[in-house]
């Protein structure tokens, strides 16, 4: 989905940009809600994992393949508004190291990929837990059914966008109908991996998911025919950091293996997009990237003729930046919470 310059005119990539800073900005002010002291270092580890993730292509029909977008797995993990921050990091990554995803098409990605996939998944999302039973069970079907719609939702976000600025002369009938057609099926994989990701949080650590929060209930025992709220056992002050370190680490050292060993075995077909540009001739004005000559441009490092080595040791780098610059960015909007807003706010 990572759409290259040229795809886009000048005049809608820079309406686009104007969006997709609006959108930064807002979101600037309510990540200052939604982050406390557990949740910063979870974010920066969320970037870092979407990025690793995003380099495991996989096979969704002939010739094609698709990776996460990563929004619905952002939002439901550390909130909205944070979410677009996350992606929004991940995709500057791409572009500015990995010349993945046009610099001049920024700001049509930041609203796509990072945008539309946030805001629709977690409104999917909420609006199933408000019918599902409360439960975790419940948090881990919406966040499925949530990154299913989310993906579908960006290709016509995308749709929209290139009938208003495409460079090329394409019907876009035939661009809507492969778009949405091939990330339905994108979007089952993304529903599985967000599904599964978040499952695994909830089971060690629920409390560190935004969108689990107020769903824990008391356990209840049957005294004398009648149940009873238990007792709440008391937590030690040391074995709340501890255990947040331990899913942080485990979490790191996951995405590291995804980046740096697993990523050698992604599908190497087309993306979505990639396919349906190059089946419907929208590629035909792409432009070479601003960033083609980066020594990791293309997932690879620059001069590392051996393929395996070249692109484990580009992924490892690029989980390492990610986690560095996506924690320092949550760290410092989460110092100024204390002095701009009050308590935690848990809604778009």
């Amino acid at each position: 989905m990572h759409v290259p310059d040229g795809f886009i005119d000048a005049p809608t990539s820079a309406v686009t940009g104007v969006i997709a800073a609006g959108a930064l900005a807002v979101s600037l002010r309510g990540a200052r809600r939604e982050l406390d002291e557990k949740t910063a270092p979870l974010a920066g580890l969320v970037a870092a994992f979407i990025f690793a993730v995003q380099m495991l292509n996989f096979p969704v029909a002939a010739g094609t393949s698709g990776h996460l977008l990563g929004g619905a797995l952002a939002a439901i993990l550390i909130g909205p508004y944070t979410g677009v921050l996350c992606v929004s990091v991940v995709l500057l990554m791409q572009g500015v190291l990995f010349a993945d995803g046009g610099l001049t098409a920024l700001g049509v990605n930041i609203t796509d990929m990072a945008l539309v996939t946030t805001v629709v998944s977690y409104a999917v999302f909420r609006g199933l837990l408000a019918v599902l039973p409360r439960g975790r069970r419940s948090v881990t079907v919406a966040a499925f059914v949530a990154a299913l719609v989310s993906v579908p939702a960006a290709a016509c976000a995308f749709t929209l966008i290139y009938a208003v600025g495409g460079t090329t002369d394409v019907s876009i009938g035939k661009v809507a109908t492969a778009m949405i057609g091939v990330h339905v099926l994108i979007g089952i994989g993304e529903a599985v991996i967000t599904a599964l990701t978040v499952g695994a949080v909830i089971a060690v650590r629920p409390d560190l998911v935004h969108g689990a929060r107020g769903l824990r209930q008391r356990l209840r025992l049957r005294v004398d025919g009648e149940l009873v709220d238990a007792p709440a056992v008391p937590v030690s002050p040391a074995a709340a950091p501890a255990s947040r370190r331990k899913v942080w680490v485990t979490g790191l050292v996951a995405s590291l293996v995804l980046a740096g060993f697993v990523s050698f075995y992604a599908s190497a077909s087309p993306d979505g997009l990639e396919k349906v540009a190059h089946d419907k001739g929208i590629d035909t004005r792409a432009k070479e990237h601003a960033s083609a000559g980066s020594p990791l441009a293309d997932y690879g490092v620059k001069d590392v003729s051996d393929a395996r080595l070249s692109g484990g040791l580009a992924g490892v780098i690029g989980v390492g930046v990610t986690v560095v610059a996506g924690s320092a960015v949550f760290w410092a909007v989460r110092r100024r919470r204390g002095t701009d807003v009050s308590p935690v706010s848990h809604g778009l």
